[in-house]
């Protein structure tokens, strides 16, 4: 089971599941996710709450996205070279999806600064095809830098890590 936790904008177009207090069952914990709109043309930006990994796409058919999350997240997690047995367990795990407001306003502020990056490193004009370099940029940005370098996440490489930790090596 996982959160999908929508800032007003996206949760105008989804429903709220019933209220729970279980937390994500997913090594990579709730999602977040926010539009945000560049040059006219909406985008959904979603972060993970612990590792932070950002992905971009178009803000369309909003209303289905907690019927996709576990499939974008797959990609995403393809795209950053995940073992594919790591991945499998992290996407399983993810089923059901629950719609909740935002809840940790530490990660709401990652992803407003993530939101206020895009205008500066999207290219001008942009096309979907840019957000996979876009995405990677963003996961190399340290997030809570003013926190001990301990306790600094670079969403590329921590990533990775708490998958590990979470489901173990890959040796399917």
């Amino acid at each position: 089971m996982v959160h999908l936790r929508a800032t007003g904008k996206v949760l105008r177009s989804l429903t709220l599941s019933a209220p729970s207090d279980v937390p994500s069952d997913t090594a990579l914990g709730d999602w977040y996710a926010t539009r945000v709109v560049v040059s006219r043309i909406p985008i959904l930006l979603l972060i993970s709450s612990r590792s932070l990994l950002p992905i971009l796409l178009r803000a369309r058919d909003v209303r289905s996205l907690p019927d996709h999350i576990p499939e974008i997240v797959r990609a995403r997690l393809n795209r950053l070279g995940i073992p594919a047995s790591i991945v499998d367990a992290e996407v399983c795990a993810m089923n059901p999806v629950h719609v909740s407001k935002t809840a940790d306003r530490s990660v709401l502020g990652v992803l407003v600064d993530f939101g206020k990056l895009l205008y500066h490193i999207l290219p001008d004009p942009w096309n979907e095809g840019d957000f996979i370099d876009i995405e990677a940029r963003l996961a190399e940005t340290p997030c809570f830098a003013s926190r001990p370098y301990s306790e600094t996440i670079f969403p590329d490489r921590d990533t990775p890590l708490m998958l590990r930790e979470r489901w173990g090596s890959a040796s399917a």
